[in-house]
């Protein structure tokens, strides 16, 4: 490593901190947090090696500080044999837009709340549609635990890792390794917490349930195993796996069995004494993004939450996991929340009403300009019979990408002003979920080593500039 390659980036945070053979020291905390957003600016909109540079700053500079990426494996395991009370649901939080401005949101929230039990995340389909690569996203997280004072474990994860059917069926292996390349790249990254989905595969046109659901539950532990095989030393990467495409029909009880028993046969199989799931998302009725009314507003969806309950109680007391979760949430309503806790679901996946209260704040002439941007980019896409309206909220998402460097060049007032919405909306999420004072769970279970991030790795997928297409995927 070449000493003189950080010159410019310690000079963003004023020389605060101190690099000596791949170490880093803080020698100015103060210093430090009033600058890591020009750090955390340089990991996001700089390419190559000083964006690769300026993400493993940021890592190291973490963990010098007692910040750490963990795996929320044994909270969850604790709550499926009992040690933990099944009385919180952790939120599960994509942050597409703004994502360092977004996660300090979250960590002042968390802070007021004492709250520990909470989980940062992105969908292989928005790392492809915002631009953020795994470790630009862990270094926007990691920068907020710095510039907000937290401590302690942060716990990231890699959401609907998601099999295409399509691609699938055109090519098996290179979809599979697609999908295994990503997650390697992500536990890098500090992501060790995985979403392997590849309820994409479910044959509903099988005779019986386990039929239906055996190509999911062997490529799910086909998946577990290789996640095993390249997980870092003293971490048990959290996996959770999937019975049902959220939109699709309310998942049920036998297939949840049949889901958890093939998978279960085939891990110890192909991999005797591995570590399992710690978690089983299922369908209860909602979509991703909600259904959009001609006037642009959201339907008001009808959730399952005696299935919500039933299998989570099927998930933590006859499999030992923490229990079921509930994905593409954020449109409810606000009383809704608290009902995840009394159907004992053990996370909820939010996204899109941050993403909306971005766009309902933002500055008009930044949304003229998206908004044009999709005319032109995306007209295509635009179906018979929607309303300007409808177009536009299902399309905006994929402006996100394009406009990333305005979204963090936006005059410091409008992003105060957005970045205030979004902690309210976290303390209405955190209180509901009730995770108030969860960090006493957290500190009692969960251990997280100081894991150093790997320099020439993060220059590897630094080089990675070219995003798939994720259209077919969920979020």
């Amino acid at each position: 490593m070449n000493v003189q390659d950080f010159e410019a980036l310690e000079g963003l945070v004023k020389h605060s901190v101190h690099i000596h053979e791949e170490h880093v020291h803080v020698t100015d905390e103060a210093t430090l947090r009033a600058n890591i957003g020009a750090l955390a600016r340089a990991a996001a909109v700089e390419s190559g090696k000083t964006a690769a540079l300026a993400r493993w700053l940021i890592r190291n500079t973490a963990l010098s500080l007692g910040i750490y990426p963990a795996s929320i494996q044994d909270l969850y395991m604790a709550r499926g044999r009992g040690a933990v009370p099944p009385t919180f649901t952790v939120p599960a939080m994509n942050l597409r837009i703004m994502t360092y401005e977004a996660a300090r949101a979250i960590f002042r929230s968390a802070a007021r709340l004492n709250a520990g039990a909470m989980l940062f995340e992105i969908a292989r389909s928005e790392i492809g549609y915002t631009q953020q690569r795994p470790s630009e996203y862990s270094a926007s997280v990691l920068a907020a635990a710095i510039a907000e004072g937290w401590r302690g474990p942060v716990f990231i994860q890699g959401d609907h890792f998601q099999i295409s059917a399509a691609r699938y069926k055109a090519d098996a292996a290179t979809e599979v390794q697609t999908v295994r390349d990503l997650t390697a790249e992500a536990i890098a990254a500090g992501f060790y917490n995985i979403d392997v989905d590849t309820s994409t595969l479910v044959d509903m046109d099988q005779p019986s349930v386990p039929e239906q659901q055996a190509l999911n539950s062997r490529l799910s532990a086909e998946m577990t195993a290789y996640i095993r095989s390249i997980e870092p030393a003293g971490v048990t990467v959290s996996v959770g796996g999937e019975i049902g495409e959220v939109g699709g029909h309310n998942s049920n009880e036998p297939e949840l069995r049949a889901y958890t028993e093939g998978y279960n046969a085939e891990l110890a199989k192909i991999a005797p004494g591995a570590e399992g799931l710690s978690k089983i998302s299922i369908q209860t009725g909602t979509s991703h993004g909600g259904v959009v009314l001609p006037d642009g507003s959201i339907a008001e969806v009808s959730v399952d939450f005696d299935t919500l309950k039933a299998l989570s109680q099927i998930a933590r007391q006859e499999y030992g996991m923490a229990g079921a979760v509930q994905h593409g949430a954020s449109t409810l309503p606000q009383e809704a929340f608290g009902k995840f806790v009394e159907s004992e679901a053990c996370e909820v996946h939010l996204a899109t009403n941050f993403q909306n209260i971005f766009f309902d704040l933002a500055p008009q002439s930044l949304l003229d300009e998206m908004y044009a941007y999709m005319e032109e980019k995306h007209a295509s896409e635009k179906k018979d019979g929607q309303t300007n309206e409808q177009f536009y909220y299902k399309t905006r998402k994929n402006v996100i990408g394009p406009f990333k460097k305005q979204t963090w060049d936006l005059p410091e007032a409008d992003k105060a002003k957005i970045a205030a919405a979004w902690e309210k909306n976290f303390d209405m999420l955190f209180t509901r979920l009730n995770i108030k004072d969860t960090r006493k769970y957290v500190e009692a279970q969960v251990t997280a080593p100081a894991i150093a991030p790997d320099l020439a790795g993060y220059l590897k997928a630094a080089g990675v500039t070219e995003q798939e297409d994720t259209s077919d995927l969920a979020d």
